[in-house]
């Protein structure tokens, strides 16, 4: 008797991207293979302090280096391709596939890094199929906020996955390509094991605007605008560079860019054909000033309130090539990812003091989404009627809705999964159930540092930005433990020194007369004595807790 054949098993495990805005990476996983799906990070939360990026726990990934066959990238966002760099480290030999300005975005990202593709890299168009094994990977064109992207179909032993990537159903895109539905269509009739579909708009009714409308609302504000015009908007989301030149061009106004990473995305689409140039329109920052305020456009990052954007610094008078004018009108083209919204509010609030009018997607048609809403999301479903379903990018409750959505559109609750980053979802026999967890998580940049800031030490950082810091110097005789000298404090971003001498002065006859009792004569000892001491005067006077180093020298 022939013995019956074992069915395959394919793992499909997101690492980021669920329960988040960002950090999007997914593993499709088989036994002898492994392809990974986008590589994106995060930008710090508010208790995040210090930390310049966030990027996916690519332990298990690195952990099986040897089953990476290929990086396959659905479109050029940040939160989509910023941790390559930091996967390539580790695996700098596998091809990476993607459209025409996901890879120039992909190349300069790398080169600031002093990395390089080289012939890693593979340009890819919708249609292409890469044979990776015993996978089959095809882009098929979606619409988003940005050329070039795909949503990707997955063929295995164990059935098609199909991921959507982000997408909207725009009829009008600016660009003329629409989202190819009549293949999803096609794909749904083979029949699909498991769709991972894009969440982001999930909460919202009815459909997401066109692109097109953007350009209108934009033409509209610089007309009423009597003075300079800043549009605040994403450096990769090239549509609305262009969108913004085509006004300028229109109401006789010259466009500079403040940021260096607009300039980099705007030459590299330009050079692609990408981004039509507007002779005699766009000039250099430096000739802002030479320009009547109501010929002038300064296109500018900074719409989620970045720290280090060209917006933020304008708003608090910290950019050295121009300022916020009384009379300017700021206008932001982008929606607030959730988590911003302090840094975003405290922008604004910034950008009126100095006299500016702010313009926001809620006052006019100078920004849509570039997610599919709820009606966008249902006629998906319809179209691929897909076996099994699991809801991506987004933060829980968007994952939630979509997942009600599915099961609104009739789809059993079983076949409805909802994956956290790094749990496994196994498709084995025409089924597909999570089964299990790989390691996974956010890791933290800082610097040159990477995942060497965890939560103690973003625990202390926060203690220092509440409370402050607090050390004590003592100097003892190392055979007796007598007190020789101090105790000498110095505080920072507790108290300020000078006005609290009465406090000090308590706080060191407290520590010599606890230190004259001390029976230790151990430098650790008598730092932990001294730490007590301290904590005991504070709690008392302050009802403050500041971060306290007690310091022992011996002599």
């Amino acid at each position: 008797m022939r013995a019956r054949r074992k069915p395959a098993t394919v793992k499909v495990i997101p690492l980021g991207g669920v329960g988040e805005i960002g950090l999007n990476c997914t593993l499709i996983e088989t036994e002898e293979e492994m392809i990974i799906i986008d590589a994106g990070l995060m930008f710090p939360e508010e208790d995040m302090p210090g930390v310049d990026i966030v990027i996916p726990d690519f332990t298990y990934i690195k952990t099986n280096k040897e089953k990476v066959k290929g990086l396959f990238l659905t479109h050029g966002h940040e939160d989509h391709i910023g941790a390559i760099p930091y996967l390539l480290r580790g695996l700098p030999e596998i091809p990476v596939y993607g459209g025409p300005l996901t890879m120039a975005f992909v190349n300069a990202r790398l080169k600031e890094q002093g990395m390089a593709l080289g012939e890693a890299g593979h340009t890819v168009a919708a249609g292409d199929i890469i044979q990776v094994g015993s996978l089959k990977v095809e882009f098929i064109t979606v619409c988003h906020s940005i050329a070039d992207s795909f949503g990707l179909a997955i063929s295995t032993k164990a059935g098609l996955i199909l991921h959507t990537g982000d997408f909207k159903i725009d009829q009008t895109p600016i660009d003329g390509k629409r989202m190819d539905l009549s293949r999803f269509a096609q794909l749904g009739g083979q029949g699909v094991m498991l769709m991972m579909s894009d969440s982001t708009n999930a909460v919202n009714p009815g459909y997401t605007g066109s692109e097109s409308i953007v350009g209108e609302g934009l033409l509209e504000a610089f007309r009423a605008a009597e003075g300079r015009v800043l549009v605040a908007t994403f450096a990769s989301h090239v549509a609305r560079i262009q969108q913004v030149l085509q006004a300028a061009a229109a109401t006789g106004r010259k466009v500079a860019f403040a940021g260096r990473s607009l300039l980099t995305n705007s030459k590299i689409a330009m050079e692609l054909g990408y981004l039509k140039p507007y002779p005699g329109v766009m000039i250099e920052l430096s000739q802002v000033d030479d320009l009547p305020d109501n010929e002038v456009v300064i296109m500018t990052t900074g719409t989620q309130g970045e720290p280090t954007s060209a917006l933020t610094r304008m708003a608090m008078s910290e950019f050295k090539r121009t300022s916020i004018k009384k009379g300017d009108t700021v206008i932001i083209s982008a929606s607030t990812i959730p988590g911003n919204e302090k840094s975003v509010f405290r922008t604004v609030n910034h950008l009126y003091r100095q006299g500016a009018e702010v313009i926001g997607r809620k006052d006019a048609n100078i920004h849509v989404s570039g997610h599919a809403s709820q009606e966008e999301l249902k006629l998906l479903l319809a179209l691929v009627k897909p076996k099994h379903f699991t809801p991506v990018h987004g933060e829980y409750n968007h994952l939630h809705n979509h997942a009600k959505l599915a099961m609104r559109m009739g789809m059993d609750k079983s076949k409805v999964l909802i994956a956290g980053s790094g749990e496994i979802i196994e498709i084995k026999g025409g089924k597909a159930r999570l089964d299990g967890h790989v390691q996974a998580g956010r890791v933290m940049v800082d610097g040159y540092g990477v995942g060497d800031v965890g939560k103690y030490v973003l625990r202390d950082r926060m203690l220092l930005s509440n409370d402050g810091i607090l050390v004590a110097v003592v100097v003892i005789d190392k055979e007796t433990g007598e007190l020789l000298r101090g105790p000498e404090i110095i505080s920072r971003g507790f108290v300020y020194e000078k006005e609290s001498e009465a406090l000090f002065d308590e706080v060191t006859a407290q520590c010599r007369k606890v230190l004259s009792r001390q029976r230790d004569v151990g430098a650790a000892a008598v730092a932990e004595t001294l730490r007590g001491s301290i904590v005991s005067v504070l709690s008392q006077r302050t009802g403050r807790k500041p971060l306290i180093i007690p310091h022992v020298l011996e002599l």
